[in-house]
């Protein structure tokens, strides 16, 4: 009990009270609802802008007002139950998505240890974390989709089971190359806490020397949020709106919230885990590192990331199509997966042979022939995914071949039934008419 005690109180975070944790927990969930309107209004001038035309512009200056009339338009919107649905989990699961999108920000670290203002109290800018906090994040972000899964079943409708579905394979595969992609950061930092993994990143940031794992990470961090070119369980042009076909109003917009939630979410991990997190730069022997380390200015870096990597969703919906669904789950197992693990052994290969590299940043260039490597089996990968549509083009126009050919089954003598994509030519009494003879009435 002594020893429990002492490693209570040498644990800043577990020695806050009770208020200070209250507090924040209420500053994070304003600064999630605050995010999630201002993303909205964000991605809509972006797309716009790259799609040439202005974007939202009628409500407040700049049209910064405009996600709060959507916000209301939701709520005084009417709510519909549909009368096949399963009514207790058709009104739980939107609840699920958002509950489980609130609990990633728990462990995200805004800054260093800072005393409270007007009071002699230090604690540090995070609500909470303990040694397997990414473990948790893994985890919540898991719980999200069952949300989706049982919000598409108890719809009691075909297209919202359809994106159940899928949703369901898309999670399965994106989150696998997802933590294969954090494994490295976990070798590099020797923890799989939130903070001492931005404590590691003093000297340089992971994205330098695990640049392979920042891009898979961003690759799956779009799949697992459902955003184009992902964004198959809502595919609007396949199955209207997938999962929320059948949701209107509030829980259609819980949703909605939990989306960009999970996408703030995503951004925050990336920029926590290789960005340095709340640090302004790796290179802390320049001067004004001091001054921009502490005070207000931690969380200002944080933000400024997350939002960058914003940016990144973004300009991908408005520059990529959709993946068939196909193509999504060959580029998920057989590109994504196997280059992760290959470079999970390579990086504790190297890490053994090479103690050194561990912090050194003079060895990134030893993982030249590396990533050389990775590139060259994703090229080879696309080769033979290539191959394979050119086969398939082949076939198909085979077959119209075929369809354009006559087709006689008596050719060899005997009747032939058709071949696939053939077909038997008319019949020829298909052309022929029967004369009526009328006859007169005193016949």
């Amino acid at each position: 009990m002594i020893r429990l005690a002492m490693a209570v109180d040498e644990n800043s975070l577990a020695g806050d009270s009770i208020w200070v944790v209250i507090i924040k927990a209420v500053l994070i969930l304003v600064f999630l609802l605050l995010s999630v309107l201002f993303a909205v209004w964000f991605e809509r001038r972006v797309v716009g802008r790259l799609q040439e035309r202005p974007g939202p512009n009628r409500h407040g200056p700049f049209g910064l007002l405009q996600s709060v009339m959507d916000a209301m338009k939701l709520l005084m919107k009417e709510d519909i139950t549909v009368r096949a649905s399963e009514k207790l989990l058709y009104i739980v699961a939107p609840m699920i998505s958002v509950f489980a999108a609130f609990l990633t920000f728990a462990v995200i670290p805004f800054g260093p240890e800072t005393r409270i203002p007007f009071t002699d109290e230090v604690t540090p800018l995070q609500l909470t974390d303990f040694p397997v906090a990414v473990l948790y994040v893994l985890a919540a972000a898991a719980l999200g989709v069952y949300g989706i899964v049982l919000g598409g079943w108890a719809s009691g409708s075909t297209y919202p089971l359809m994106g159940a579905v899928r949703s369901t394979a898309q999670v399965i595969s994106y989150e696998l190359a997802m933590g294969l992609s954090l494994v490295t950061v976990f070798m590099y930092s020797g923890a799989m806490s939130t903070q001492e993994i931005v404590d590691a990143q003093e000297s340089v940031w992971w994205v330098l020397p695990l640049l392979p794992a920042f891009v898979i990470y961003v690759i799956s961090m779009v799949g697992e949020t459902n955003r184009l070119p992902f964004d198959l369980p809502e595919a609007e042009g396949e199955l209207v709106a997938g999962y929320m076909t059948e949701y209107s109003s509030m829980k259609f917009a819980w949703f909605f919230l939990a989306e960009y939630i999970n996408m703030i979410n995503v951004s925050a991990i990336a920029s926590t885990l290789f960005l340095g997190g709340w640090r302004p730069l790796w290179w802390h022997e320049w001067p004004g590192y001091y001054m921009l380390s502490n005070g207000i200015f931690p969380p200002i870096w944080l933000v400024i990331k997350i939002w960058l990597l914003m940016f990144v969703f973004v300009w991908i919906r408005g520059s990529v199509l959709r993946f068939r669904y196909d193509q999504f789950m060959k580029f998920g197992w057989k590109v994504l997966i196997p280059v992760g693990l290959g470079w999970v052994v390579l990086v504790g290969a190297g890490m053994v042979l090479l103690p050194e590299f561990n912090r050194d940043t003079s060895y990134f260039f030893a993982f030249a022939p590396i990533i050389a490597v990775l590139l060259a089996w994703v090229v080879f990968s696309l080769v033979v995914d290539t191959k394979a549509v050119k086969r398939e083009e082949a076939e198909a126009a085979r077959l119209q071949k075929f369809e354009t050919e006559e087709f006689d089954p008596f050719a060899g003598g005997y009747p032939v039934p058709p071949l696939p994509g053939q077909k038997l030519p008319p019949s020829p009494r298909s052309g022929r008419t029967v004369d009526v003879v009328k006859e007169a009435p005193g016949d």
